[in-house]
């Protein structure tokens, strides 16, 4: 059965394209191409590549880490209704029990599938950090690398553990960042006090980019240009961004297009208060607090955000100039390289996988296709 979806403008790869349709037959792009004359219909204002989530803690109420089987399913049609067609559910510091627990949870969903985004495996932000930068990490549990613990962690997760973020000052973690690598597993820098040196050294061995770039590590400084003066000047580095308006000043938002416009990939690094009103939740374990969608730990700290993809496209319009086409790379094409996926997600393309969605002019969800199948939002 062939599907055919019509849009006013289709962006691909090259820009976009007016009055075009794309063909999609078993899941996958079969064709991009105008619309005969005469046909009206159109099933979208703007059709393109759904969003990918590579950095989500939780939202709609459950937590990644939560016992709960549902928990997993309830967190992927949740992000597909902001427009993820795919997402990397992402641990938190925590017991190596749990972790492994969650680990495996993770492997199954990713081997059995389920209902909206699906899962491409797993991303563990922590244990491996230092105290400097916490963020919401409990620093008691924080954890020295150790490589046969990482290939512990790795054959848990069935080889689906994607991505591994550590600070790039912790003894061991050259070899750690080669190791990871020849395994096929990402590895960003983050929470972390380290120094521009010792952060190029980290690109040097092999690392991927800056976990959510500005928060919870070495600011810019002229004389000590930090982590993230390695990463907005390393063109080897990709720059994960909270484009909330919250996390990151605009300015700053702006200062990572001036200098990285092609390797920011947009997060939201939502913890279980996303999509939910105000009140108390919980993160890593403790108690915080959301009040007007920003969440806080008892001291007052950031404690994950309440973002969703689509917005954040439309803050980094809205915020820095870029253009739309610009904004919405920075949330599927990006991540997808990132990933390393790219031959088969990230962008509208022939061969590729048919995950969808309509917006309208304003960059509103409208509709998302999976695979070809339209998702009831």
């Amino acid at each position: 059965m062939t599907q055919v979806l019509r849009a006013k403008r289709l962006l691909t790869e090259q820009g976009w394209l007016d009055d075009h349709q794309v063909r999609i037959e078993d899941g996958i792009i079969t064709a991009i191409e105008p619309i005969v004359s005469g046909i009206m219909v159109r099933d979208a204002e703007l059709l393109c590549p759904a969003y990918i989530d590579t950095h989500v803690h939780g939202g709609a109420g459950v937590d990644v880490m939560d016992d709960a089987p549902d928990t997993l399913d309830k967190l992927a049609m949740h992000k597909a209704r902001e427009g993820v067609a795919s997402w990397l559910p992402t641990t938190v510091t925590a017991p190596l029990p749990d972790i492994h627990r969650v680990l495996k949870r993770i492997a199954r969903h990713y081997y059995s599938g389920g209902p909206g985004a699906q899962v491409l495996g797993s991303y563990l932000e922590g244990p491996y950090f230092t105290p400097q930068n916490k963020g919401a990490h409990p620093p008691e549990l924080f954890r020295e690398l150790d490589l046969s613990e990482l290939d512990e962690l790795i054959a848990i997760s069935q080889q689906t553990l994607r991505v591994v973020a550590l600070a790039p000052e912790k003894t061991g973690a050259l070899q750690t960042i080669k190791h990871l690598k020849q395994r096929n597993v990402r590895v960003m820098l983050g929470h972390s006090a380290a120094t521009w040196e010792q952060t190029r050294a980290a690109f040097d061995a092999g690392a991927d980019g800056l976990v959510h770039c500005y928060n919870g590590m070495t600011g810019l400084h002229h004389r000590e240009p930090g982590m993230v003066g390695a990463g907005l000047t390393d063109p080897r580095a990709w720059l994960e961004l909270i484009a909330d308006g919250h996390h990151v000043h605009p300015a700053a938002m702006k200062l990572c297009c001036c200098c990285a416009k092609d390797r920011l990939v947009l997060i939201t690094d939502a913890m279980q208060a996303a999509g939910m009103p105000d009140g108390r939740y919980t993160l890593c374990g403790e108690e915080v607090e959301m009040r007007s969608g920003i969440v806080r730990t008892a001291s007052g700290g950031l404690a994950g955000s309440t973002l969703s993809v689509d917005a954040a496209v439309r803050n980094m319009v809205e915020f820095t100039g870029i253009t739309a086409e610009e904004a919405i790379r920075m949330a599927s094409l990006h991540p997808a390289r990132l990933l390393g996926i790219d031959r088969q997600r990230g962008s509208l393309a022939v061969g590729k996988c048919a995950d969808i969605i309509a917006l309208n002019s304003g960059l509103h969800m409208q509709q998302i296709w999976i695979q070809g199948q339209a998702l009831p939002l």
